[in-house]
Formats: structure tokens, C-alpha cells, sequence
């Protein structure tokens, strides 16, 4: 099988969380040879719960040190793409990575050596099988299309 080619195409759109508060949606654009290739049939959420700041974001503290953990897991997983990041959350109290593995066992192993120069963090995992990709799916039902004509979607999911 050919290397497959993650895309690095990126959008982000307003949501709210089931008590009405702002999360920010920002989500990879994935095509459907990487969705329908098998390889990455588990899903991982790692969530950070904060001390909401304004509008339930965090402060500017803690947003920097998302921003760098952030880095280091796009970095890794960049070099050696075990896992794919698919989404991220934020909003209401929480930073949520939603990852599509090949691996739980390498995932886990690799995650706790992208965390280990930081603070202990507030970061929980949770991780189920998602072979159809449902969650993904969902988030992308989150996307604002610009109107224009859609002929680069290529990966034949609904925006």
C-alpha cells in the first residue's frame, strides 16, 4: 500500500455546548483514502479540564500552555503519524484532541513521552472503537461552507 498523504487543511466554526456555552470547533479536512484504508479504526480523546476565564475559554496562562502541548502533539505525530488529529474542542471548561490511531498501545506510549518535559496536566483519556469514523463525521456537520462551489472536497463527506 502506498504512504498514505495526511492532509493539512484546516477549518474552525462556533458550536455550543448542551448548556448553550461557546466551543470552538476547529477541525482537519480527511480524505476518504485515509478514512476507508482501515488503518485507523479507534478513536482517543484526550481532554484537558480548565477554570473557565471569559465565555468559558481559558485563561491566557493556561491557553499558552495548550498552545505548546498542542505543538508538541502535531510535531510527533507529524514525524511518525501513528495517530491522526482529526479535531479539537475548546470551550466551557475543556481542550478536547479527538485522534484516530492505528495503535492504542503506541498512542498511549507515544503521548506520555510528548507530555513528559511538562507539568503534571489535567489530560484524560478516552478511547473506544470508531472503524466508520462517526465522530468525525459529526464534527464535520460543524463546518461553514462559504457557499462557493465545492468541487475540491474530495473526501465525499457532507460539509
Amino acid at each position: 500500500m502506498a504512504k498514505l498523504k495526511i492532509p493539512d487543511e484546516w477549518w474552525t466554526a462556533p458550536a455550543e455546548s448542551a448548556s448553550g456555552e461557546l466551543i470552538l470547533v476547529t477541525g482537519r479536512r480527511v480524505t476518504d483514502e485515509i478514512i476507508n484504508s482501515g488503518l485507523f479504526n479507534d478513536r482517543i480523546e484526550a481532554t484537558w479540564s480548565y477554570t473557565p476565564a471569559a465565555k468559558g475559554m481559558p485563561d491566557d496562562a493556561t491557553s499558552r500552555l495548550m498552545e505548546q502541548v498542542h505543538d508538541a502533539l502535531v510535531a510527533e505525530f507529524k514525524k511518525d503519524p501513528v495517530a491522526i488529529l482529526t479535531g479539537i474542542y475548546t470551550g466551557a471548561g475543556e481542550r478536547n484532541w479527538v485522534f484516530y490511531t492505528r495503535s492504542l498501545h503506541i498512542f498511549g506510549r507515544k503521548f506520555n513521552e510528548i507530555l513528559e518535559p511538562f507539568p503534571l496536566l489535567p489530560i484524560k483519556l478516552y478511547a473506544e472503537k470508531d472503524p466508520e469514523w462517526n465522530e468525525y463525521r459529526e464534527m464535520r456537520l460543524t463546518e461553514i461552507s462559504d457557499g462557493g462551489d465545492d468541487d475540491d472536497n474530495d473526501d465525499g463527506l457532507p460539509l
